[in-house]
């Protein structure tokens, strides 16, 4: 289903909604398409009769709403307390290098998206990053390279197996 035909699915959820359900319907959007497009903002605000600079303005309010795709492997290092005193930041550093990208943006290729986030909730395995919910722990900086390196050597293992059906 194209996006716009599945923002319509979502907003028939919130029948007679008004303003405060925009976030429910914020995260429901990003829940299902994965980001928040220009044309799901502008959509979200004809269906609630809102300009679009408020609905902007709200969901860059909240660090949960990002507005560009995530790519196939959605990089999230911690930043947590505990992560930061054994050393995330080094790690954050070496992956940001070594994929040239910055916080919360993806890859050219889609390949790789890098979000810093406040906690993961795994403070005994510090330093610790998740790629799409995998749990990588006790990480030093070089270990964002070799991270990387076998992500990529699984996309292109991945891709030679679709290449022979």
């Amino acid at each position: 289903m194209e996006m716009q035909g599945k923002i319509a699915e979502i907003l028939e959820k919130y029948k007679d909604a008004r303003r405060d359900a925009l976030i429910p319907i914020l995260q429901s959007v990003q829940e299902h398409c994965g980001y928040l497009s220009k044309d799901a903002i502008i959509q979200i605000g004809a269906y609630l009769n809102l300009p679009t600079s408020k609905i902007y303005g709200v969901a860059t309010f909240y660090n949960q709403f990002r507005f560009q795709p995530v790519g196939q492997y959605h990089i999230q290092v911690c930043r947590g307390t505990a992560c930061h005193v054994k050393g995330s930041s080094g790690v954050f550093d070496r992956f940001s290098r070594d994929l040239k990208i910055a916080d919360g943006e993806t890859t050219r290729d889609g390949m790789f998206s890098l979000e810093v986030v406040s906690c993961i909730g795994a403070c005994g395995l510090a330093p610790v990053i998740a790629v799409n919910g995998e749990f990588h722990a006790k990480l030093a900086d070089d270990d964002a390279s070799r991270i990387v390196k076998e992500y990529r050597k699984d996309a292109a293992k991945q891709a030679n197996e679709g290449d022979d059906k």
